[in-house]
């Protein structure tokens, strides 16, 4: 069975997109393409071994094993050396991403504290949307007895839209909630 908001994508949101912004082709409706989670963990250049319940973690948060990532250069200020693990990252993809990108609208983003909706200005030019996220304690699958530190993610919402409006058109029609400017 394929995922609800790949359905839903199908069925109602493209043909409405494609009105909406006027296209011809099917074909060039924007559409979501990956979805990638990011946590960045600075202080696992003392002790790597602060990693593994982040990546353990991000793993229950996205279904999938992330892959660490580690640093390009070295850098003093920081005390961190080349090849030195700094973060997880994980890629989402097809049924996986819709999934994900269900439950981050539906369970999510309802559990923010103080939420009013993500910003309009994430957006990088070229129709990708950036969210931050302050902890993962707002994803359901994470046990909150177990966690010994909060740590924020970034959440990449990469399109093949051309330009922001489109994309935010897109991710309207998903049902991202976008804070109402006054």
């Amino acid at each position: 069975m394929a995922a609800r908001l790949k359905e839903k994508f199908i069925k109602e949101i493209r043909p409405a997109l494609q009105k909406e912004l006027g296209l011809e082709n099917t074909m060039a409706v924007p559409r979501i393409e990956k979805i990638v989670l990011n946590m960045g963990l600075g202080e696992a250049t003392q002790n790597s071994k602060l990693l593994d319940p982040l990546v353990a973690d991000l793993a229950a948060i996205a279904g999938q094993k992330p892959v660490t990532t580690r640093a390009k250069k070295s850098i003093a200020a920081f005390k961190v050396r080349e090849g030195m693990p700094i973060g997880a990252m994980v890629t989402l993809r097809g049924d996986t991403m819709y999934e994900f990108l269900d439950r981050l609208i539906s369970v999510g983003l309802p559990r923010v504290r103080d939420f009013r909706g993500v910003s309009t200005k994430s957006f990088d030019g070229r129709g990708n949307y950036t969210l931050g996220v302050r902890d993962q304690l707002i994803f359901p699958e994470i046990d909150i007895s177990k966690v010994e530190k909060l740590k924020g993610m970034n959440i990449t919402i990469v399109t093949t839209a051309q330009d922001d409006n489109s994309a935010r058109a897109l991710l309207k029609q998903f049902g991202v909630p976008f804070r109402q400017t006054a």
